[in-house]
């Protein structure tokens, strides 16, 4: 049994929040559904896909004291056509749920009992580091991309956290790319620690941090790892295997590095991409000359060319690449002017802010070049 009266707007965004890790399609019916549970003026709603978990806490008028499992699609259907009020819920002893707002009532909505629901991970509390949410959020952001979504390697289809020394270090890499992010940590407790937490918890991770200075706190346990925001949790698997070395991976001692402000490099390969697509694939042709670099591409669509300034020498060298990995690089680069470092034709690119070079670093390896542009 349950019954308590919430805000519609706090209760709509626990629900959105939630349901970020609900099953789409279960053995188990509980995990298709949401399990709210009432107790002292707070409502918590909880969403587990056995995979992810996610609860989140919002104030409450609870009237009694309860819990009870709903369809996340039918929860999230009736709440959004609530007017913007006061919402009351309950539910009896055989789970059957009234919601009304004013003069809209629904009643005998099928509920499941909160015993078919399995319980959330319990995290052990052996490392642990706090950090700002919005820290978090753009190192997720500057290196989720990159992830691997190549399922023969698991742990590469997650990021790797390295907590130690004041600082956090992430890494993604998908056998194309790389790309690292380094912070300073607000706290750090337990020593140093490493863990892989899977891409797919770190984007719903990314959408529950907000943008401000508040706390996210992780913490590392045998099995699981718990982020925890404000009111939110969110609690996952840990990937295990042997992640990337990838700090002998990157190449430093290029003889070629060249300068190029990000939205100007950005612009010429947005619009030498447009005779390219996923039928009609093909790599842009890069050639680094003195205070400019010549790009172009040729496909059955037809044939594009372009020249963007940079500051330095290329020597000359010609270079190809994927598009879209050229151009992820540049729009998470957290810098305005990049440096790009070079070697040969055949040898992966360095890209790295102009500023705050030891804060991202991202590698990306060419694509043989065939002929003539």
């Amino acid at each position: 049994m349950i019954h308590f009266s919430c805000e519609k707007a706090l209760l709509q965004s626990a629900i959105t929040i939630s349901t970020r890790a609900v099953s789409s399609k279960s053995t188990i019916p509980a995990l298709e559904g949401l399990l709210l549970h009432a107790e002292n003026d707070s409502l918590t709603v909880s969403g587990y896909n056995m995979q992810t978990g996610i609860r989140t806490s919002v104030s409450a008028n609870i009237i009694e004291t309860g819990d009870v499992v709903i369809s996340a699609k039918v929860l999230g259907d009736i709440i959004r056509r609530m007017p913007d009020s006061v919402i009351t819920l309950s539910a009896n002893d055989r789970n059957s749920v009234r919601f009304s707002c004013g003069e809209i009532n629904y009643d005998d909505i099928v509920g499941l009992s909160a015993a078919d629901f399995p319980d959330l991970p319990e995290v052990e509390d052996n490392f642990s580091i706090t950090l700002p949410q919005k820290t978090l959020k753009a190192m997720i952001e500057e290196t989720a991309f990159a992830v691997s979504t190549n399922e023969s390697r698991p742990v590469h289809t997650g990021a790797l956290f390295e907590a130690g020394d004041g600082n956090l270090t992430m890494a993604a890499v998908d056998g194309f790319r790389l790309a690292v992010r380094k912070e300073p940590l607000t706290k750090i407790d337990g020593g140093s620690f490493s863990f892989v937490a899977p891409g797919s918890a770190l984007n719903e991770v990314k959408t529950i941090c907000g943008d401000s200075e508040e706390s996210v706190e992780i913490t590392l346990g045998e099995r699981h790892i718990l982020f925890n925001a404000g009111k939110t949790q969110l609690i996952c698997r840990r990937l295990e295997g042997e992640f990337l070395n990838y700090r002998n991976a990157i190449p430093r001692k290029n003889p070629i590095a060249v300068t190029v402000e990000t939205k100007a490099l950005i612009s010429s390969i947005d619009r030498v991409s447009v005779v390219i697509n996923d039928k009609m694939k093909s790599p842009v042709r890069c050639v680094f000359e003195q205070d400019k670099v010549t790009i172009s591409a040729r496909t059955g669509i037809g044939a594009a060319k372009d020249v963007c300034g940079l500051s330095g020498d290329g020597g000359g060298l010609e270079i190809g690449f994927n598009n879209r990995y050229l151009m992820d690089a540049l729009r998470y680069a957290p810098a305005g002017t990049v440096k790009i470092e070079m070697n040969t034709g055949v040898s992966p690119a360095v890209i790295v802010p102009v500023e705050g070079e030891e804060n991202f670093l991202y590698m990306v390896l060419p694509v043989r070049l065939k002929g003539g542009a």
